[in-house]
């Protein structure tokens, strides 16, 4: 399946991961660092995603949702922020780069398009 890629403006990161988080609240999801230095790295792999908080100037993705598998991860310094779409509109990815080059990427296991979003039963917690 095809997939475009969107810039989200900086303007726009606290509204946009505001709703990307209620979206996809509880999504399995891998989180991937690639540096210039050390190539990629797994941050995560498969953990529920629970949230993206964003500022104009930070950014910190959380997963994990027990305590045991909890990640947070601050995105140091972002310059940019895409997310990559289905052709039906499926958000299936984000990328946000650094001032140093960093990318991370949170990439889901399965993308829904969004008509299909507000009839997913979120997972049972406890």
């Amino acid at each position: 399946m095809e997939t475009d890629t969107r810039r989200i403006p900086r303007s726009e990161w606290k509204a946009f991961f505001d709703g990307f988080s209620r979206r996809h609240a509880g999504w399995l999801a891998t989180l991937r660092i690639l540096t210039p230095r050390l190539g990629a790295q797994i941050q995560a792999l498969e953990l529920p995603l629970e949230g993206i908080e964003a500022d104009r100037e930070s950014i910190s993705i959380h997963m994990g949702e027990r305590p045991e598998r909890h990640i947070a991860h601050p995105v140091e310094k972002p310059v940019q922020a895409w997310v990559e779409l289905e052709t039906d509109g499926a958000e299936r990815a984000l990328e946000i780069e650094s001032a140093t080059g960093t990318k991370t990427i949170l990439e889901f296991r399965s993308a829904l398009p969004p008509d299909m979003v507000d009839g997913v039963l979120a997972p049972a917690r406890g």
